[in-house]
Protein backbone atom coordinates (compact mmCIF):
# COMPACT_ATOMS: atom_id res chain seq x y z
CA UNK A 1 0.00 0.00 0.00
CA UNK A 2 1.19 3.38 -1.17
CA UNK A 3 1.15 5.96 2.13
CA UNK A 4 0.25 9.33 1.21
CA UNK A 5 1.54 12.28 2.67
CA UNK A 6 -1.22 14.87 3.51
CA UNK A 7 -0.18 17.09 0.31
CA UNK A 8 -0.65 13.99 -1.89
CA UNK A 9 -4.26 12.97 -0.10
CA UNK A 10 -5.14 16.60 -1.00
CA UNK A 11 -4.37 16.38 -4.35
CA UNK A 12 -5.63 13.05 -5.13
CA UNK A 13 -8.78 14.32 -3.61
CA UNK A 14 -8.79 17.22 -5.85
CA UNK A 15 -8.92 15.02 -8.76
CA UNK A 16 -10.85 12.32 -7.50
CA UNK A 17 -13.61 15.01 -6.81
CA UNK A 18 -13.81 15.94 -10.17
CA UNK A 19 -13.79 11.94 -11.28
CA UNK A 20 -17.57 12.45 -12.21
CA UNK A 21 -17.17 14.97 -14.79
CA UNK A 22 -14.33 13.29 -16.04
CA UNK A 23 -15.75 10.05 -16.53
CA UNK A 24 -18.76 11.06 -18.80
CA UNK A 25 -16.73 10.60 -21.43
CA UNK A 26 -13.58 8.52 -20.22
CA UNK A 27 -13.06 6.13 -22.78
CA UNK A 28 -10.32 5.06 -24.73
CA UNK A 29 -7.77 7.40 -24.60
CA UNK A 30 -9.45 9.93 -22.34
CA UNK A 31 -9.53 7.31 -19.45
CA UNK A 32 -6.03 6.49 -20.18
CA UNK A 33 -5.45 10.25 -19.47
CA UNK A 34 -7.68 10.16 -16.09
CA UNK A 35 -5.83 6.47 -15.03
CA UNK A 36 -2.01 7.79 -15.71
CA UNK A 37 -2.95 11.23 -14.12
CA UNK A 38 -4.46 10.12 -11.16
CA UNK A 39 -1.62 7.63 -10.39
CA UNK A 40 1.09 10.70 -11.03
CA UNK A 41 -1.14 12.68 -8.10
CA UNK A 42 -0.62 10.28 -6.05
CA UNK A 43 3.26 10.37 -5.97
CA UNK A 44 4.48 11.95 -2.49
CA UNK A 45 7.05 13.50 -5.01
CA UNK A 46 4.90 14.88 -7.11
CA UNK A 47 2.99 16.42 -4.57
CA UNK A 48 6.09 17.68 -2.71
CA UNK A 49 7.30 19.09 -6.57
CA UNK A 50 3.75 21.57 -6.25
CA UNK A 51 4.20 22.49 -2.99
CA UNK A 52 7.76 23.92 -3.73
CA UNK A 53 6.88 25.27 -7.15
CA UNK A 54 4.35 27.10 -4.86
CA UNK A 55 6.90 28.30 -2.22
CA UNK A 56 9.17 29.44 -4.54
CA UNK A 57 7.12 31.66 -6.43
CA UNK A 58 8.45 35.00 -5.34
CA UNK A 59 11.92 33.76 -5.88
CA UNK A 60 10.61 32.96 -9.79
CA UNK A 61 9.00 36.30 -10.19
CA UNK A 62 12.20 37.95 -9.65
CA UNK A 63 14.13 35.67 -12.16
CA UNK A 64 11.40 36.78 -14.63
CA UNK A 65 12.33 40.64 -14.26
CA UNK A 66 15.82 39.71 -14.17
CA UNK A 67 15.26 38.18 -17.20
CA UNK A 68 12.73 40.54 -18.54
CA UNK A 69 16.10 43.18 -18.18
CA UNK A 70 18.48 41.02 -20.43
CA UNK A 71 17.93 42.69 -24.14
CA UNK A 72 16.60 40.08 -26.24
CA UNK A 73 15.90 41.63 -29.92
CA UNK A 74 15.02 39.73 -32.80
CA UNK A 75 18.44 37.83 -33.95
CA UNK A 76 20.08 39.28 -30.92
CA UNK A 77 19.21 36.94 -28.45
CA UNK A 78 22.70 35.39 -27.18
CA UNK A 79 23.19 37.44 -23.80
CA UNK A 80 19.75 36.24 -22.61
CA UNK A 81 21.11 32.68 -24.16
CA UNK A 82 24.27 32.97 -21.85
CA UNK A 83 22.00 33.78 -19.15
CA UNK A 84 19.51 30.63 -19.13
CA UNK A 85 22.49 28.36 -20.08
CA UNK A 86 24.27 29.12 -16.86
CA UNK A 87 20.65 28.40 -14.93
CA UNK A 88 20.42 25.63 -16.42
CA UNK A 89 23.22 24.24 -15.59
CA UNK A 90 23.46 25.83 -11.76
CA UNK A 91 19.76 23.65 -11.90
CA UNK A 92 21.44 20.44 -12.61
CA UNK A 93 21.44 20.12 -16.35
CA UNK A 94 25.38 20.07 -16.90
CA UNK A 95 25.34 18.96 -20.57
CA UNK A 96 23.46 22.11 -21.59
CA UNK A 97 24.84 23.77 -24.57
CA UNK A 98 23.90 26.16 -27.32
CA UNK A 99 23.04 24.79 -30.42
CA UNK A 100 23.76 26.16 -33.69
CA UNK A 101 21.02 28.25 -34.04
CA UNK A 102 21.31 29.88 -31.04
CA UNK A 103 18.80 28.20 -29.18
CA UNK A 104 19.94 26.69 -25.60
CA UNK A 105 19.01 22.72 -24.98
CA UNK A 106 19.70 20.35 -22.73
CA UNK A 107 18.42 16.62 -22.13
CA UNK A 108 16.92 15.17 -19.05
CA UNK A 109 17.52 11.47 -19.29
CA UNK A 110 14.79 9.52 -18.00
CA UNK A 111 15.12 5.69 -17.18
CA UNK A 112 13.60 3.69 -20.71
CA UNK A 113 15.52 3.97 -23.80
CA UNK A 114 15.41 7.07 -24.73
CA UNK A 115 11.71 7.32 -25.88
CA UNK A 116 9.67 8.89 -25.79
CA UNK A 117 11.26 12.44 -25.71
CA UNK A 118 9.19 15.19 -25.19
CA UNK A 119 10.96 19.34 -25.62
CA UNK A 120 9.45 21.42 -22.90
CA UNK A 121 10.30 24.61 -24.55
CA UNK A 122 9.95 28.89 -24.32
CA UNK A 123 11.36 31.56 -26.15
CA UNK A 124 14.14 33.56 -25.56
CA UNK A 125 13.31 36.86 -28.17
CA UNK A 126 11.17 39.34 -27.62
CA UNK A 127 9.47 42.10 -30.50
CA UNK A 128 11.65 44.95 -29.66
CA UNK A 129 14.26 46.38 -31.62
CA UNK A 130 17.85 46.80 -30.16
CA UNK A 131 18.05 49.91 -27.60
CA UNK A 132 14.47 49.40 -26.41
CA UNK A 133 14.41 50.27 -22.62
CA UNK A 134 13.37 46.86 -20.69
CA UNK A 135 14.35 48.22 -17.23
CA UNK A 136 10.76 46.89 -14.87
CA UNK A 137 8.56 49.24 -13.08
CA UNK A 138 6.37 48.28 -10.39
CA UNK A 139 2.83 49.85 -10.27
CA UNK A 140 -0.61 49.16 -8.28
CA UNK A 141 0.44 45.84 -7.98
CA UNK A 142 1.47 45.19 -11.69
CA UNK A 143 4.99 44.65 -13.10
CA UNK A 144 5.65 46.55 -16.07
CA UNK A 145 8.15 46.06 -19.11
CA UNK A 146 8.26 45.25 -22.73
CA UNK A 147 8.08 41.18 -22.70
CA UNK A 148 7.78 41.02 -19.10
CA UNK A 149 5.54 38.50 -20.09
CA UNK A 150 6.07 37.57 -23.52
CA UNK A 151 7.90 35.21 -23.04
CA UNK A 152 10.36 36.18 -19.35
CA UNK A 153 7.36 34.61 -17.82
CA UNK A 154 7.61 30.93 -19.93
CA UNK A 155 11.59 31.15 -19.45
CA UNK A 156 10.87 31.37 -15.46
CA UNK A 157 8.48 28.87 -15.13
CA UNK A 158 10.44 26.81 -17.63
CA UNK A 159 13.51 27.07 -15.33
CA UNK A 160 10.80 26.22 -12.10
CA UNK A 161 9.81 23.31 -13.63
CA UNK A 162 13.71 22.59 -14.16
CA UNK A 163 13.78 22.86 -10.78
CA UNK A 164 11.25 21.03 -8.81
CA UNK A 165 12.13 17.87 -10.74
CA UNK A 166 15.90 17.68 -9.85
CA UNK A 167 14.76 18.88 -6.40
CA UNK A 168 12.60 16.10 -5.65
CA UNK A 169 14.50 13.46 -7.95
CA UNK A 170 11.69 12.93 -9.84
CA UNK A 171 12.62 10.32 -12.55
CA UNK A 172 10.60 9.72 -15.89
CA UNK A 173 10.45 7.06 -18.31
CA UNK A 174 10.93 9.13 -21.09
CA UNK A 175 13.72 11.90 -22.24
CA UNK A 176 12.36 15.89 -21.34
CA UNK A 177 14.51 17.68 -24.22
CA UNK A 178 14.16 21.71 -22.31
CA UNK A 179 14.59 24.08 -24.73
CA UNK A 180 14.88 27.84 -24.77
CA UNK A 181 14.56 28.84 -28.48
CA UNK A 182 15.51 31.76 -30.56
CA UNK A 183 13.45 33.72 -33.52
CA UNK A 184 9.96 32.79 -32.29
CA UNK A 185 8.89 36.68 -32.41
CA UNK A 186 8.70 38.92 -35.43
CA UNK A 187 10.62 38.31 -38.28
CA UNK A 188 12.69 35.33 -36.60
CA UNK A 189 10.08 33.32 -38.71
CA UNK A 190 10.51 29.80 -36.41
CA UNK A 191 14.22 29.55 -36.97
CA UNK A 192 14.82 28.35 -33.87
CA UNK A 193 12.80 25.41 -33.79
CA UNK A 194 12.94 25.08 -37.50
CA UNK A 195 16.79 24.36 -36.38
CA UNK A 196 15.41 22.01 -33.59
CA UNK A 197 13.57 19.64 -35.27
CA UNK A 198 15.85 19.50 -38.57
CA UNK A 199 18.75 18.40 -36.13
CA UNK A 200 16.38 16.04 -33.90
CA UNK A 201 14.75 13.73 -35.48
CA UNK A 202 13.48 11.66 -32.24
CA UNK A 203 11.18 14.16 -30.96
CA UNK A 204 7.65 12.22 -29.96
CA UNK A 205 6.18 15.82 -28.03
CA UNK A 206 6.38 19.15 -28.04
CA UNK A 207 5.12 22.10 -25.28
CA UNK A 208 5.89 25.50 -25.30
CA UNK A 209 5.01 27.39 -22.30
CA UNK A 210 4.16 30.83 -24.38
CA UNK A 211 0.94 33.65 -22.86
CA UNK A 212 0.04 33.58 -19.11
CA UNK A 213 -3.67 31.65 -18.46
CA UNK A 214 -3.61 27.73 -18.09
CA UNK A 215 -6.86 27.54 -18.61
CA UNK A 216 -6.47 27.95 -22.34
CA UNK A 217 -4.28 25.02 -24.44
CA UNK A 218 -3.39 25.92 -27.90
CA UNK A 219 -3.78 22.66 -29.86
CA UNK A 220 -3.81 24.66 -33.31
CA UNK A 221 -1.24 26.53 -35.16
CA UNK A 222 -2.37 29.64 -36.94
CA UNK A 223 -0.14 29.86 -40.13
CA UNK A 224 1.14 33.25 -41.49
CA UNK A 225 2.70 34.36 -44.59
CA UNK A 226 4.54 37.64 -44.56
CA UNK A 227 5.29 39.75 -47.45
CA UNK A 228 7.18 42.71 -48.69
CA UNK A 229 5.75 44.48 -52.06
CA UNK A 230 8.21 47.00 -53.68
CA UNK A 231 6.79 49.03 -56.49
CA UNK A 232 9.57 50.37 -58.56
CA UNK A 233 8.95 52.64 -61.47
CA UNK A 234 10.73 55.88 -63.23
CA UNK A 235 10.54 58.88 -61.05
CA UNK A 236 9.94 62.10 -61.55
CA UNK A 237 8.60 65.52 -61.47
CA UNK A 238 5.52 66.29 -60.32
CA UNK A 239 4.55 68.82 -63.01
CA UNK A 240 6.86 68.30 -66.27
CA UNK A 241 7.25 64.41 -65.94
CA UNK A 242 3.32 64.38 -65.42
CA UNK A 243 1.93 60.85 -66.93
CA UNK A 244 4.80 58.75 -65.79
CA UNK A 245 3.30 55.78 -63.65
CA UNK A 246 3.82 56.22 -60.13
CA UNK A 247 4.85 53.44 -57.71
CA UNK A 248 2.70 55.00 -54.65
CA UNK A 249 -0.23 55.24 -57.13
CA UNK A 250 -0.02 51.41 -57.81
CA UNK A 251 1.02 50.38 -54.06
CA UNK A 252 -2.61 52.91 -52.98
CA UNK A 253 -4.55 50.27 -55.94
CA UNK A 254 -3.69 47.60 -54.23
CA UNK A 255 -3.85 48.70 -50.73
CA UNK A 256 -7.54 49.72 -51.79
CA UNK A 257 -8.24 46.05 -53.13
CA UNK A 258 -6.95 44.50 -50.46
CA UNK A 259 -9.17 46.20 -48.27
CA UNK A 260 -12.08 44.55 -49.95
CA UNK A 261 -10.86 41.12 -49.96
CA UNK A 262 -13.60 38.90 -47.69
CA UNK A 263 -12.32 35.74 -45.42
CA UNK A 264 -14.19 32.99 -44.10
CA UNK A 265 -14.98 33.54 -39.98
CA UNK A 266 -14.27 29.99 -39.55
CA UNK A 267 -12.05 28.72 -39.98
CA UNK A 268 -10.34 31.80 -39.15
CA UNK A 269 -8.42 33.86 -41.88
CA UNK A 270 -6.91 37.25 -41.80
CA UNK A 271 -4.86 40.13 -43.89
CA UNK A 272 -3.58 43.23 -42.72
CA UNK A 273 -1.34 46.01 -44.49
CA UNK A 274 1.03 46.61 -41.66
CA UNK A 275 3.62 49.43 -43.11
CA UNK A 276 3.59 51.97 -46.07
CA UNK A 277 6.99 53.51 -47.12
CA UNK A 278 7.56 55.65 -50.11
CA UNK A 279 8.44 58.76 -52.44
CA UNK A 280 10.82 61.10 -51.81
CA UNK A 281 9.27 64.64 -51.78
CA UNK A 282 5.59 65.93 -51.91
CA UNK A 283 6.01 67.11 -55.65
CA UNK A 284 7.80 64.04 -57.33
CA UNK A 285 6.66 60.98 -58.65
CA UNK A 286 7.15 58.55 -56.62
CA UNK A 287 9.74 55.74 -57.97
CA UNK A 288 9.40 53.36 -55.16
CA UNK A 289 7.00 52.56 -52.90
CA UNK A 290 7.06 49.37 -50.26
CA UNK A 291 4.34 47.72 -47.82
CA UNK A 292 4.25 44.85 -46.12
CA UNK A 293 1.44 42.54 -45.29
CA UNK A 294 0.44 39.89 -42.89
CA UNK A 295 -2.15 36.52 -44.04
CA UNK A 296 -3.04 34.58 -41.31
CA UNK A 297 -5.51 31.54 -40.86
CA UNK A 298 -6.32 28.23 -39.02
CA UNK A 299 -6.38 26.21 -42.34
CA UNK A 300 -3.77 26.19 -44.84
CA UNK A 301 -6.02 25.54 -47.35
CA UNK A 302 -7.79 28.90 -46.66
CA UNK A 303 -4.44 30.80 -45.96
CA UNK A 304 -3.07 29.72 -49.58
CA UNK A 305 -6.84 30.89 -51.30
CA UNK A 306 -5.99 34.33 -49.64
CA UNK A 307 -2.53 34.51 -50.92
CA UNK A 308 -2.90 33.78 -53.96
CA UNK A 309 -6.17 36.08 -54.73
CA UNK A 310 -3.87 38.87 -52.85
CA UNK A 311 -0.84 38.07 -54.70
CA UNK A 312 -3.48 38.67 -57.91
CA UNK A 313 -4.34 42.35 -56.64
CA UNK A 314 -1.04 43.73 -56.83
CA UNK A 315 -0.38 43.17 -60.02
CA UNK A 316 -3.50 43.86 -60.96
CA UNK A 317 -2.73 47.19 -59.50
CA UNK A 318 0.70 47.43 -61.33
CA UNK A 319 -1.20 46.51 -64.68
CA UNK A 320 -3.55 49.15 -63.86
CA UNK A 321 -1.25 51.64 -63.00
CA UNK A 322 0.82 51.31 -66.21
CA UNK A 323 -2.45 51.46 -68.63
CA UNK A 324 -4.11 54.43 -66.56
CA UNK A 325 -0.82 56.13 -68.39
CA UNK A 326 0.09 53.86 -71.47
CA UNK A 327 3.16 52.49 -69.71
CA UNK A 328 5.34 49.63 -69.07
CA UNK A 329 7.44 51.07 -66.76
CA UNK A 330 6.28 50.24 -63.29
CA UNK A 331 6.97 46.47 -62.00
CA UNK A 332 6.71 45.26 -58.26
CA UNK A 333 9.10 43.12 -56.99
CA UNK A 334 7.64 40.58 -54.10
CA UNK A 335 9.60 38.68 -51.20
CA UNK A 336 7.94 36.07 -48.84
CA UNK A 337 9.52 37.62 -45.59
CA UNK A 338 7.81 35.05 -43.18
CA UNK A 339 5.97 31.57 -43.60
CA UNK A 340 5.15 29.62 -40.33
CA UNK A 341 2.98 26.74 -40.89
CA UNK A 342 -0.25 25.70 -39.78
CA UNK A 343 -1.32 22.72 -37.87
CA UNK A 344 -3.93 21.01 -35.67
CA UNK A 345 -3.71 18.42 -32.67
CA UNK A 346 -7.06 16.80 -32.14
CA UNK A 347 -8.71 17.52 -28.97
CA UNK A 348 -8.58 13.79 -27.55
CA UNK A 349 -4.92 13.20 -28.72
CA UNK A 350 -2.25 12.12 -25.32
CA UNK A 351 -0.83 15.54 -25.35
CA UNK A 352 -4.47 17.43 -25.38
CA UNK A 353 -5.79 15.31 -22.64
CA UNK A 354 -2.57 15.20 -20.75
CA UNK A 355 -2.97 19.11 -20.42
CA UNK A 356 -6.56 19.56 -20.50
CA UNK A 357 -6.43 16.92 -17.49
CA UNK A 358 -3.87 19.01 -15.76
CA UNK A 359 -5.78 22.05 -15.76
CA UNK A 360 -9.17 20.67 -14.31
CA UNK A 361 -6.86 19.08 -11.81
CA UNK A 362 -5.33 22.18 -10.87
CA UNK A 363 -7.72 25.00 -11.30
CA UNK A 364 -10.88 22.20 -10.77
CA UNK A 365 -11.82 24.12 -14.13
CA UNK A 366 -15.07 22.52 -15.38
CA UNK A 367 -13.53 22.49 -19.06
CA UNK A 368 -10.66 23.34 -20.67
CA UNK A 369 -10.47 25.89 -23.97
CA UNK A 370 -9.14 25.19 -26.94
CA UNK A 371 -7.84 27.55 -29.43
CA UNK A 372 -5.84 28.66 -32.19
CA UNK A 373 -2.27 30.98 -31.96
CA UNK A 374 1.09 31.55 -33.61
CA UNK A 375 3.53 29.78 -31.76
CA UNK A 376 6.19 27.90 -31.73
CA UNK A 377 4.03 24.86 -31.91
CA UNK A 378 3.45 25.82 -35.46
CA UNK A 379 6.41 23.92 -36.57
CA UNK A 380 5.95 20.49 -34.64
CA UNK A 381 1.75 20.30 -35.43
CA UNK A 382 3.12 20.91 -39.33
CA UNK A 383 5.17 18.08 -39.03
CA UNK A 384 2.85 16.11 -37.43
CA UNK A 385 4.27 15.98 -34.05
CA UNK A 386 1.84 16.17 -31.13
CA UNK A 387 2.10 19.75 -29.88
CA UNK A 388 0.83 22.20 -27.36
CA UNK A 389 1.16 25.22 -26.34
CA UNK A 390 0.67 26.25 -22.66
CA UNK A 391 0.41 29.23 -20.50
CA UNK A 392 3.21 30.47 -18.00
CA UNK A 393 0.73 31.29 -14.73
CA UNK A 394 -0.01 34.81 -13.90
CA UNK A 395 -2.34 37.68 -15.77
CA UNK A 396 -1.42 39.79 -18.09
CA UNK A 397 -1.23 42.55 -21.13
CA UNK A 398 -0.24 45.40 -24.05
CA UNK A 399 1.06 42.58 -25.49
CA UNK A 400 4.03 43.38 -28.20
CA UNK A 401 3.61 46.85 -26.30
CA UNK A 402 6.42 48.87 -24.28
CA UNK A 403 3.03 49.45 -21.46
CA UNK A 404 3.47 45.49 -21.70
CA UNK A 405 2.18 44.26 -17.76
CA UNK A 406 1.91 41.24 -15.85
CA UNK A 407 0.58 40.47 -12.09
CA UNK A 408 1.67 37.48 -10.24
CA UNK A 409 -1.91 35.98 -9.90
CA UNK A 410 -1.42 32.60 -9.10
CA UNK A 411 1.65 32.39 -11.24
CA UNK A 412 2.73 29.28 -9.97
CA UNK A 413 -0.55 27.24 -11.69
CA UNK A 414 1.76 27.72 -14.77
CA UNK A 415 4.65 25.65 -13.75
CA UNK A 416 2.53 23.31 -11.70
CA UNK A 417 0.81 22.58 -15.12
CA UNK A 418 4.31 21.49 -17.16
CA UNK A 419 5.12 19.45 -14.63
CA UNK A 420 1.86 17.42 -14.55
CA UNK A 421 1.43 17.22 -18.01
CA UNK A 422 5.30 16.25 -18.28
CA UNK A 423 5.75 13.62 -16.37
CA UNK A 424 2.32 12.27 -17.32
CA UNK A 425 3.13 11.63 -21.12
CA UNK A 426 6.63 11.06 -20.10
CA UNK A 427 6.08 8.49 -17.66
CA UNK A 428 6.74 8.16 -13.89
CA UNK A 429 9.37 5.85 -13.05
CA UNK A 430 7.59 2.99 -11.40
CA UNK A 431 4.42 4.29 -11.39
CA UNK A 432 3.40 4.97 -15.11
CA UNK A 433 4.11 4.16 -18.46
CA UNK A 434 4.43 7.23 -21.12
CA UNK A 435 1.06 8.41 -22.20
CA UNK A 436 2.82 10.06 -25.07
CA UNK A 437 3.83 7.37 -27.80
CA UNK A 438 6.57 6.87 -29.75
CA UNK A 439 6.69 8.26 -33.22
CA UNK A 440 7.76 5.43 -35.96
CA UNK A 441 11.61 6.83 -37.76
Amino acid sequence: MIMLSGIARLAVLMFLGMWPALAADAEGGKSAADAATAAVLASPKIAKAFADIRADDPRALEEQKRITEIPAPPYKERVRGEYLLKRFQELGLKDAAFDSEGNVIALRKGSGSGRPRLVVSAHQDTVFPEGTDVTVKEKDGMVLAPGIGDDARGLAALLSLIQALNTNQIATVGDILFVATVGEEELGNLRGVKALFRDHKDIDGFISIDGLGISRVVNQGTGSHRYEMIFRGPGGHSFQEFGLPSATHALGRAVAEIAELRTPAEPKTTFTVGTVTGGTSVNAIAAEARMTVDMRSNSTEELLKLEARLLDVVQKAVADENKRWGSDQLNVEIKLIGDRPAGVVAEDSPIALASQRAVMTLTRAPRVTFAGSSTDSNLAMSLGIPAVTIGGGGEGGNWHSRNEWYRPVDAWLGPQHALLAAVVLTGLDGVTQPLLKIRPQ
